[in-house]
């Protein structure tokens, strides 16, 4: 079965890079234009923006459960909630964002990136990305007794024990990782699966996620990746999609201005991996990528050049992203 999602795969993702435009093929590289860092932020949050989904409710209706659109039950007691401490009333929205795919991992700039006890990075396997805020009169509010979802776990391929709680930080430059959630001290919060469904326990408004990380006992290295002249990680990223994980995306988020190199520094990339390195800006309002297809090797150099990068919609590089085996 998992030879024949990769051969369907690789056909799909063939098929979706020859129909999106590749108008760099013979272009003169001093001819181009790199996007700025505003452009490329922009075409980011207009990602969000399409993922966001958003819903009104009175605080005075106390326990409400609302539904996403992937079938995610969101239960909030608008009693909870304050506003610079104090008890809120009248009419509130909340605004929802749910992830469960690299596609759109990759053009919201959301990765699923761990940080171990020692505060290096390394790879998570999701159950669901999330954002939730409720806000009134566009004031970001607070609750006092946190807030619970229901998750189908066949959103990303089924129930798994080892799933815990994440919350999600994001630093100086936009990017987020992920940080274990604590339970408080009266033990409340977490996250379990029973049936086809995880049932989460959340303390507070923000970025969360459903996760565990990748487990592999290989021999572990780091990489390097060269991205075509103009870019560096103002303007552009780099991803790594491991072949046969699809609720999961690596993000390089090291970047050497002196050798103008990607790199992922903290040696956890298992030597003899299977993967896909992606090169992603803007251009133009759309999307600028490249893919290549890789073999992991110790300390190896990854470099993408002008005329293998293509141009697509977001919709377009989301199903591309995720037809990846």
């Amino acid at each position: 079965m998992k030879n024949l999602k990769h051969i369907l795969g690789t056909l799909l993702l063939t098929a979706l890079v020859f129909t999106s435009c590749t108008k760099n093929d013979n272009d003169n590289d001093s001819l181009i234009i790199p996007a700025t860092a505003q452009e490329f932020d922009a075409i980011r949050e207009q990602a969000l923006e399409d993922l966001t989904q958003t819903f009104q409710f009175n605080a005075e209706d106390g326990s409400i459960n609302l539904t996403s659109e992937k079938g995610v039950e969101i239960y909030i007691n608008g009693g909870c909630l304050t506003k610079n401490g104090v008890a809120v009333t009248g009419a509130v929205e909340l605004e929802f964002i749910e992830i469960f795919d690299k596609g759109n991992m990759l053009t919201t700039n959301k990765p699923t990136m761990g940080i171990l006890p020692n505060g290096d990075k390394a790879l998570l396997i999701t159950g669901g990305e999330f954002f939730v805020q409720a806000t009134q009169n566009g004031v970001a509010l607070e609750t006092n007794c946190g807030f619970q979802m229901q998750i189908p776990t066949d959103l990303t391929g089924g129930a798994d024990n080892d799933m815990i709680l994440w919350n999600g930080i994001i630093d100086e430059d936009g990017n987020l990782a992920w940080a274990e959630e604590k339970r408080d001290a009266q033990g409340q919060g977490g996250v379990f699966a029973e049936g086809n469904q995880y049932y989460g326990f959340f303390q507070s408004f923000g970025w969360s996620n459903v996760d565990r990380f990748y487990s592999d006992p290989r021999p572990k290295t780091t990489i390097l990746v060269a991205v075509p002249t103009g870019y560096d990680n103002t303007n552009s990223s780099v991803y790594l999609s491991y072949d046969g994980e699809d609720s999961g995306l690596a993000g390089l988020d090291t970047y050497d201005a002196q050798t103008g190199l990607f790199s992922e520094h903290y040696g956890q990339i298992p030597i003899g991996l299977e993967c896909h390195v992606i090169f992603a800006t803007e251009d133009g309002g759309d999307w600028k990528y490249a893919i290549k297809a890789v073999t992991i090797v110790e300390n190896g150099i990854i470099t993408f050049t002008e005329g293998e990068t293509s141009i697509a919609t977001e919709a377009q590089l989301t199903t591309i992203i995720n037809a990846l085996p």
